[in-house]
């Protein structure tokens, strides 16, 4: 598909000249001579690339790009004049022109400035999509109580600059979290930088994390920078911050305290911007006390404390979840969109879910790639997993609370749950045959965060 020029200018010479030179070179033309036909032209058909005459009659080429930017703020402008100052030179480019090309015109300086323009364009808007994608994922599926407590939670603490530790089991969204900080916080046009702290040998940590100078050891040939050099100005995500030896947790703590460091075999501090999300697997107070984790260090993390709920504490947003991987597999592979019959859901609302949301996403690619047909229900449900959903589903859970409230909760949930879906979740039969008033139990339901999957036989 050929690129459209719009060449501006008053001088018809001009317009012959380049249209020309420009049809030649493969591009589509279209001409005006005033300010005011191209705006016309402009809102009709908008080009790729305007080259934009400063001096003429009527609305002149600085108005012109002013209204441009103003409705098509992407759209390169290259101003041309035979009048150049620095001044409308520095104005232009200050508007957004992408170039300012003075006359009598070198063709081949136009020609390289019409395909930079074009490309930039085009790596913008790239950027534009990938980052529209990205934030797209970075949001946390789900409507239980305790999806929205953490959201909630994000939202007050994205905008400050204080340091957050997240916790939460393997598999949870403890990343997803840090990012959904970063992208609300006054941070997220610079970078987030990641560090697998578990994934990084002992030897190697430190110059990862605050780079090397030229021969600080076998194998430095050259000065590199560290991921808090990279961080600088945006957030540094270190991930499983548990794992990281006490010597490297002690230059963590001077860092987060003085925002200063210095590069392995360095002698000079290097002065950095960064906030710091960490994220564990373990309970750090419980490393504390075996003498593997820092207490000053853990009371510099914790400033604000996030904890991301394991997927059996949250089984009311497996339906949202799974149609969300089920759209997102579809647009990644060639097997299309397949459907999910909703007597799926209670089947896997049973299950507990070790390996919590990565191990739903996986099944559920699994389901996708291996059911032969278009609709998915309960009998493509593969037999291990039918084997495994009948052991205790959240009996686990129980012990992991930390009050009698909190399990008599999870314990009324998976329970309530397990009955309705047996009475094909008639809430009226439900309440018959555990003895309670159906009013009390739409009461508890709704404490509970249970949304009726059916008619309730009223």
């Amino acid at each position: 598909m050929r690129q459209k020029v719009l060449i501006v200018d008053d001088e018809i010479s001009i317009q012959h000249s380049l249209s020309g030179i420009l049809s030649d070179e493969g591009y589509g033309i279209s001409l005006a001579a005033s300010g005011e036909e191209a705006l016309e032209k402009a809102r009709k058909d908008p080009p790729d690339l305007i080259l934009l005459d400063v001096w003429m009659p009527g609305a002149d080429g600085i108005m012109v790009l002013s209204e441009i930017k103003r409705l098509y703020p992407q759209l390169p402008v290259i101003i041309i004049s035979g009048h150049g100052t620095i001044e409308t030179a520095v104005k232009a480019t200050r508007m957004g022109a992408f170039d300012f090309i003075e006359k009598p015109l070198s063709i081949d300086r136009v020609l390289v400035s019409i395909q930079n323009a074009i490309e930039f364009s085009r790596l913008e808007e790239e950027n534009r999509l990938l980052r529209k994608k990205a934030n797209r994922h970075c949001t946390m599926t789900g409507q239980s109580a305790a999806v929205a407590a953490l959201r909630e939670q994000i939202s007050r603490a994205a905008p400050t600059n204080a340091t957050v530790l997240i916790t939460g089991e393997n598999g949870t969204g403890k990343e997803l979290a840090a990012r959904m900080i970063h992208l609300s916080s006054r941070r997220s046009t610079r970078t987030m930088v990641e560090v697998n702290c578990a994934a990084i040998p002992e030897e190697l940590i430190e110059s990862e994390l605050f780079g090397h100078e030229k021969g600080a050891f076998t194998g430095a040939v050259e000065k590199r920078r560290g991921k808090f050099d990279s961080a600088n100005g945006g957030t540094l995500f270190l991930d499983e911050i548990g794992d990281m030896s006490l010597r490297t947790q002690a230059k963590i703590l001077r860092i987060i305290q003085e925002q200063v460091f210095e590069r392995v075999g360095g002698s000079h501090p290097v002065e950095v911007d960064v906030r710091i999300v960490a994220a564990t697997n373990k309970d750090l107070e419980k490393e504390i006390e075996l003498g593997r984790f820092r207490q000053d260090l853990y009371y510099r993390l914790n400033v604000i404390p996030l904890h991301v709920p394991p997927l059996r504490e949250r089984l009311e947003d497996i339906p949202l979840l799974v149609e969300e991987f089920a759209a997102e597999i579809a647009s990644e592979s060639a097997l299309g969109k397949k459907k999910i019959d909703p007597a799926i859901y209670p089947v896997l609302q049973r299950y507990p879910w070790p390996g919590n949301i990565r191990e739903l996403k996986n099944f559920i690619e699994r389901l996708i790639i291996m059911t032969p047909g278009q609709l998915i229900g309960p009998d493509d449900l593969p037999l291990d997993f039918i084997r495994s959903r009948h052991q205790p589903a959240v009996e686990s859970s129980y012990l992991d609370c930390a009050t009698i409230k909190e399990a008599r909760a999870s314990f009324e949930r998976s329970y309530l749950m397990r009955r309705l879906e047996e009475n094909g979740w008639n809430v009226s039969v439900t309440a018959a045959k555990i003895g309670l008033e159906r009013t009390h139990l739409h009461r508890k339901m709704k404490a509970l965060g249970i949304k009726e999957a059916g008619n309730d036989g009223a």
